[in-house]
């Protein structure tokens, strides 16, 4: 919501500042020239804007024997010193809040597990403000400020007001986290749906790393999906834009949630796979891991269940790629425990659903623990502090 830090703000007060900086730290050390190119800036443009940030600490100017202009005289390389400010990120599910202390560079120096006891507002407050307080604790043994905080939420999430329209796992709607948390804690907070806030941290220092577009499914206790459409993370007029957990594939098929009936999220998603297994073996499976289980044992009805969510999930995947023609799909969340049971039909199905040569884009797997999920979260902080001045031209 405040996207401005207390005290200090970093020295990009121009788009092409932001650009200059935002390509140092998702690809450097790079020389000057290399900077320039892919900004497709002048040498000029480039060395006005990287002189405040070298002055101020967050570049550093470093003469690479390696790296040599055409006249054979050595290049200095630019690299974002990552020690030079930390981040606070944040991802709160239903059952606890991950937090972890990151650098500039959002590698991750701390994480910290609470469990949540309530899913009331207040009572995840006080869990979330107690877990800041430690965190920053910890920031001062490194002897450097936080300088924001990013907050990761399941559901229909708007980023521009910080508001939680509606989390169906949480059971919130319309708290305006970002102002509460930015009061409780003293810190410029951005709030974000957690599977776009783990799409920004791809974008920035992942496997999206130099992708103009792809996306991330992910794949648990919903389906989710961010966007990167011409470089920049979508959320849509309304903020439910990747929506395919609620792309609707079987008009007959199960009941959803939201209303509507064969939705990707009633088949495939871990709550629909322990009903449905549950159906399919005669087993009480109590929860995703018993499922997974009793599949992996070889029961066929289990088994069937999971070849039936695959199928669903690489339908969905197709009709991404027939939409958006992203050059990659990340597919990833705790649900991945489960895909050696369904990779062969997300790929056939994918294959069978993509048109012509939507097919040939890249499907790739990364199962991320819930600690990346709130460092995606911190990588949303990262990005507000250092586009947060530009916003305002």
């Amino acid at each position: 919501m405040r996207s401005t830090p207390p005290g200090e703000a970093i020295p990009v007060q121009t788009p092409a500042a932001s650009q200059i900086f935002t390509i140092v730290l998702s690809h450097g050390p790079l020389t000057r020239a290399d900077i320039a190119r892919r900004a497709g800036l002048s040498a000029a443009a480039v060395t006005k804007a990287v002189r405040p940030l070298i002055e101020a600490g967050y570049l550093v100017d470093e003469a690479d024997g390696a790296a040599r202009t055409a006249l054979g005289r050595p290049a200095n390389q630019v690299r974002v010193d990552a020690g030079r400010a930390l981040f606070i990120g944040l991802k709160v599910t239903g059952d606890e809040i991950i937090g972890v202390l990151t650098d500039l560079c959002c590698r991750i120096r701390v994480a910290r597990h609470v469990p949540l006891t309530s899913r009331d507002p207040g009572s995840v407050l006080a869990e979330l403000a107690g877990l800041v307080q430690e965190l920053r604790t910890e920031a001062d043994g490194f002897g450097v400020q936080v300088r924001g905080l990013g907050v990761a939420v399941s559901g229909d999430v708007d980023r521009v007001a910080g508001v939680v329209r509606w989390s169906p796992f949480l059971e919130w709607r319309d708290i305006p986290l970002a102002e509460i948390v930015a009061t409780v804690t003293g810190l410029p907070v951005t709030v974000e749906n957690d599977v776009r806030a783990l799409t920004v941290a791809e974008q920035w220092f992942g496997a999206g790393v130099g992708l103009t577009g792809f996306a991330v499914v992910t794949v648990g206790a919903g389906i989710g999906c961010g966007l990167v459409v011409n470089g920049t993370v979508v959320s849509g007029a309304y903020g439910v834009a990747g929506e395919i957990g609620h792309l609707a594939i079987d008009p007959a098929g199960p009941l959803c949630h939201c209303g509507n009936r064969g939705c990707v999220e009633a088949i495939a998603a871990d709550p629909a796979i322990v009903r449905d297994v549950r159906a399919a073996t005669g087993v009480a499976v109590a929860d995703a891991a018993e499922a997974l289980e009793l599949a992996h044992r070889g029961d066929p009805g289990a088994r069937a269940v999971y070849a039936r969510a695959g199928e669903a999930i690489g339908r969905a995947i197709g009709a991404v790629a027939n939409l958006l023609g992203p050059q990659r799909v990340i597919i990833s969340g705790e649900g991945l425990a489960a895909y050696d049971l369904f990779a062969d039909q997300i790929r056939d199905a994918f294959t069978a659903a993509a048109f012509g040569t939507a097919a040939q884009c890249d499907l790739q797997t990364r199962p991320l623990p819930f600690d990346e999920w709130a460092r995606g979260a911190a990588a949303t902080a990262i990005q507000s502090f250092i586009t947060s001045d530009t916003s305002k031209e």
